[in-house]
């Protein structure tokens, strides 16, 4: 694998996971993602096919412009896994578990608004910053993957 090669997939995948979890993902997804039932299953795997949409265009463009030869297996295997891997955490209930058992619960928590206020509406808060990370670390797979 040339290191080229991976660092412009890992930049290309960087940036368009951020433009697409926060620009492309519908506010109705953003909401309903983590409910349960067939309603949240449906809308964490709509957006999660949206950015992997997002990041095929970001790579597509990096191979284009950078004259990147990837993979079409490779990135379909790579941006798999990163759906999958996606999808999993942004059902929520799933990275939260998680995080209580690996003791990051407290840190989950952080920011969140406490029980019967509403209060605290941010996005600095524990569970942000663990989803972000979480999707980081995928993404790194990923590229090392589609690099491979």
């Amino acid at each position: 694998m040339a290191a080229s090669t991976f660092a412009a997939t890992f930049a290309a995948l960087y940036a368009a996971h951020s433009f697409g979890d926060h620009w492309v993902q519908t506010h109705r997804q953003a909401c309903a993602k983590g409910t349960p039932g067939q309603l949240g299953q449906i809308a964490c795997a709509t957006h999660a096919v949206t950015l992997a949409g997002t990041k095929m265009v970001a790579l597509g463009l990096v191979a284009l412009i950078a004259g990147l030869n990837l993979s079409g297996l490779a990135v379909l295997i790579g941006l798999t896994v990163d759906g999958i891997s996606h999808y999993w955490a942004d059902r929520r209930f799933t990275l939260a578990e998680l995080a209580e058992r690996v003791g990051k619960g407290d840190f989950y928590r952080l920011g969140a608004p406490r029980p019967g206020t509403g209060d605290a509406p941010h996005l600095g808060t524990g569970a942000y910053a663990l989803d972000q990370s979480w999707h980081i670390g995928w993404l790194f797979i990923t590229a090392l993957i589609i690099a491979a």
